[in-house]
Protein backbone atom coordinates (compact mmCIF):
# COMPACT_ATOMS: atom_id res chain seq x y z
CA UNK A 1 0.00 0.00 0.00
CA UNK A 2 2.91 2.64 0.54
CA UNK A 3 6.54 2.60 -1.13
CA UNK A 4 9.08 4.54 0.39
CA UNK A 5 11.62 6.53 -2.29
CA UNK A 6 14.93 7.99 -1.82
CA UNK A 7 15.48 11.63 -3.00
CA UNK A 8 17.53 11.73 -6.06
CA UNK A 9 21.07 12.26 -5.81
CA UNK A 10 21.04 15.50 -7.62
CA UNK A 11 17.78 16.69 -5.44
CA UNK A 12 18.95 15.18 -2.03
CA UNK A 13 20.16 18.49 -1.01
CA UNK A 14 16.64 19.91 -0.04
CA UNK A 15 15.58 17.62 2.06
CA UNK A 16 12.51 15.36 2.16
CA UNK A 17 10.15 18.36 3.62
CA UNK A 18 11.14 20.50 0.90
CA UNK A 19 11.39 18.02 -1.93
CA UNK A 20 7.46 17.00 -0.97
CA UNK A 21 6.46 20.92 -1.16
CA UNK A 22 8.68 21.16 -4.84
CA UNK A 23 6.68 17.64 -6.11
CA UNK A 24 3.60 19.28 -4.96
CA UNK A 25 4.13 22.35 -6.34
CA UNK A 26 5.38 20.96 -9.86
CA UNK A 27 4.36 17.48 -10.27
CA UNK A 28 0.99 17.95 -8.78
CA UNK A 29 1.93 15.12 -6.77
CA UNK A 30 1.58 14.67 -2.94
CA UNK A 31 3.76 12.52 -1.01
CA UNK A 32 4.87 11.86 2.45
CA UNK A 33 7.90 13.19 3.58
CA UNK A 34 10.03 11.03 5.28
CA UNK A 35 11.52 12.91 8.14
CA UNK A 36 7.99 13.07 9.44
CA UNK A 37 8.35 9.10 10.33
CA UNK A 38 10.80 9.78 12.49
CA UNK A 39 14.61 11.29 12.25
CA UNK A 40 15.69 7.74 10.21
CA UNK A 41 13.05 8.83 7.26
CA UNK A 42 15.11 12.10 6.27
CA UNK A 43 16.01 11.69 2.65
CA UNK A 44 13.08 9.31 2.05
CA UNK A 45 8.99 10.34 0.73
CA UNK A 46 6.72 8.04 1.01
CA UNK A 47 4.26 7.11 -1.72
CA UNK A 48 0.89 5.50 -1.30
CA UNK A 49 0.07 3.47 -3.83
CA UNK A 50 -3.91 3.98 -3.31
CA UNK A 51 -5.23 5.19 -6.95
CA UNK A 52 -5.80 2.79 -10.08
CA UNK A 53 -3.52 1.93 -11.94
CA UNK A 54 -4.25 4.61 -14.56
CA UNK A 55 -3.85 7.56 -11.75
CA UNK A 56 -0.27 5.61 -10.23
CA UNK A 57 1.10 5.33 -13.87
CA UNK A 58 0.15 9.32 -14.85
CA UNK A 59 2.04 10.17 -11.17
CA UNK A 60 4.71 8.82 -12.54
CA UNK A 61 4.62 10.39 -15.23
CA UNK A 62 4.43 13.78 -13.73
CA UNK A 63 7.52 12.68 -11.22
CA UNK A 64 9.37 11.80 -13.65
CA UNK A 65 9.44 15.22 -15.28
CA UNK A 66 10.18 17.61 -12.21
CA UNK A 67 12.79 14.97 -10.99
CA UNK A 68 15.16 15.28 -14.12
Amino acid sequence: MFAWAPLPDHMAHMGALEFSKALLQEAQVAVSPGVGFGEYGEGFVRLALVENEHRIRQAVRQLERATK
